[in-house]
């Protein structure tokens, strides 16, 4: 297949900003003169990540969390921001430990996934997280998460749970139990 000529950018302009988000107008002319402007989420540069933590008895760790989105409590798997300087195995660490208060020796990537190509540019890494130990750090969560053990041998019923609904967890429990298939 031949590559694609991408579109001329003509203009960006910012329409909204809040705390969180910057929501840009951009006109682009494709490579058959057609314009359209397009809006998306103005790409932050930060990236995050989701663990997929497996306990040594094959039981899956998830969190339960509030969703401002959704206004409900949402079951799904640990995750949350990169910081600046930190690669994704190290957030990932820190971030089991501040969500689970367990930390994982070994740590693999199974994907780097985008949400929303077509208006948000962030980068989700899926980590499967193994031979986890006890250790927990302050997290920035305004209440504390409730953790749940959820055999892995019944993920299939999980992933018909009304409360497992993310995308982003179907799809990495999807990619560990293909990960862990092959082991």
């Amino acid at each position: 297949m031949a590559k694609k000529q991408l579109p001329t950018i003509l203009d960006t302009r910012v329409e909204a900003k809040s705390n969180l988000f910057c929501i840009e107008s951009v006109d682009l002319r494709f490579s058959n003169g057609v314009e359209r402007t397009y809006e998306r989420m103005k790409p932050s540069g930060r990236h995050a990540v989701m663990m997929v933590p497996v306990t040594e008895q094959g039981d899956l760790l998830l969190v339960r969390e509030y969703a401002v989105g959704t206004e409900s409590y949402e079951l799904g798997f640990p995750k949350g921001l990169i910081d600046l300087g930190e690669t994704p195995l190290e957030a990932a660490n820190r971030e089991l430990k501040e969500e689970i208060g367990f930390g994982a020796k070994t740590l693999t990537p199974l994907k780097e996934i985008v949400l929303a190509p077509s208006y948000f540019s962030s980068k989700m890494t899926l980590i499967l997280a193994q031979d986890l130990y006890p250790e927990r750090l302050e997290g920035d969560e305004p209440e504390p998460l409730d953790v749940v053990r959820w055999p892995l041998a019944q993920a299939s019923e999980l992933l018909h749970h009304l409360d497992f609904s993310e995308a982003r967890c179907i799809t990495a429990l999807l990619l560990a139990q293909q990960f862990l298939a092959k082991e």
